[in-house]
């Protein structure tokens, strides 16, 4: 997801840890689950640790790595801990990152499985046709006719495009959660200030008596 416009730390402390955020949604990325904190956006995963001193794999979801820079801040896991970079170099499609205060493998180690999350606020302003995920999640869905077919309850990052998934009714896709590409055949129009989403239904997308 793009975002830019980065927070820089000013506190010496290398790892000053914040309240819990016990609220936010749960989303799918790239058949990851993650709960993303209210007021926050995930930008990476890390994913395992690199050699002996403490530089963590991390697979990217962002599309500006370069808020990875040496002094830039990120907030670490659902109890979204303070962590300044210290340095950051690409690999095998992944990032080596090194945050102040993690110097051994152990230290990495413990922290494997942990996503990492940037403010909402420190976000740019996206494109024309562009959304959050969090935009996207609960926004009902219609379709050119006027059926209601459901509300978005997640979204699938499958490679190719995104899928909104929707859950509908019992008189819906029999019931079923209805899987929509986020291609422009099919999404027509969407509304985030009437929270709808009018789509065009390709043949097979529905499962109809």
């Amino acid at each position: 997801m793009p975002e830019t416009n980065e927070h820089r730390k000013q506190s010496p402390s290398p790892r000053k840890a914040r309240p819990p955020a016990p609220r936010g949604q749960t989303y799918t990325h790239r058949n990851r689950t993650v709960l993303v904190p209210d007021g926050y956006l995930a930008v990476g995963y890390v994913s395992g640790v690199h050699g002996l001193h403490g530089e963590l794999r991390v697979e990217l979801y962002t599309d500006f790595p370069e808020r990875f820079a040496p002094s830039m801040a990120l907030y670490l896991g659902e109890a979204l801990e303070e962590v300044t970079v210290v340095s950051a170099r690409p690999h095998k499609n992944n990032l080596l990152l090194q945050i102040e205060g993690v110097d051994r493998r152990e230290e990495a180690d413990e922290l494997r499985g942990s996503w990492l999350f940037i403010p909402e606020s420190d976000a740019v302003a996206l494109e024309d046709g562009v959304y959050w995920v969090h935009d996207i999640v609960g926004l009902t869905v219609e379709t050119e006719t006027g059926q209601t077919l459901g509300v978005i309850k997640e979204v699938l990052f499958t490679g190719a495009n995104e899928v909104y998934v929707v859950e509908t009714p019992a008189t819906v896709n029999r019931g079923r959660d209805l899987l929509l590409p986020a291609i422009e055949e099919v999404v027509r129009t969407v509304d985030l200030d009437t929270g709808r989403m009018v789509v065009h239904l390709l043949p097979g997308l529905l499962d109809e008596d």
